[in-house]
């Protein structure tokens, strides 16, 4: 098994490719050790030490390190858990995990301007963010304000601002004319 690895715009998370699929359908973030309990694949990924998140994509896997950690010392060890995983035969996620699209459900008069929101969303913004390793999914919008939870390599990227300005919030206001700003949320 040969594991390709990327850098991501955000230097504290790394994109590992394993060269099969990772989840048939949408993601899974892990923002926490205690999360991770949830995939088999994350706990190992955890425990190899100085991981402070693991993201999973259909193809690919993002790794947080905590900032005092180098990649060159870690990377190694969760090279490794990802190749044990995968020989092992077991599953990515836990027997009680439910694939979801990542987006808030919106009940609300505004529920077609939302619609406008997931489907752009989907169409031209999700699939260039998996390409440096991360998600943006919907959250919830009120009186003009779109609120967006980023994830994987998005989560603490120095350039996420200027993603969600310059690039979402241009792209939905263009579309959308209710679209007035895009906010980023916490997990």
């Amino acid at each position: 098994m040969f594991i390709q690895t990327e850098s991501t715009p955000n230097p504290a998370t790394l994109k590992f490719l394993p060269g099969q699929t990772v989840l048939e359908v949408g993601t899974a973030d892990f923002p926490t050790p205690d999360a991770g309990e949830a995939s088999p694949l994350a706990k190992r990924i955890f425990g190899t030490g100085g991981v402070t998140g693991v993201f999973f994509g259909i193809d690919f896997i993002t790794v947080t390190k905590a900032d005092d950690m180098e990649w060159d010392h870690i990377k190694p060890g969760i090279l490794g858990a990802i190749m044990e995983h995968y020989q092992s035969g077991a599953s990515v996620m836990g027997e009680d995990h439910k694939a979801t699209s990542g987006h808030a459900e919106h009940t609300g008069e505004d529920g077609e301007i939302v619609g406008q929101i997931k489907e752009l969303l989907d169409t031209r913004v999700r699939p260039a963010v998996a390409q440096d390793g991360g998600d943006i999914t919907f959250h919830g919008f009120d009186r003009g304000i779109v609120y967006l939870h980023m994830q994987g390599a998005c989560a603490g990227c120095p350039s996420s601002t200027l993603t969600l300005k310059m690039g979402i919030e241009n792209l939905l206001r263009h579309y959308i004319p209710e679209v007035v700003e895009v906010r980023p949320v916490a997990a």
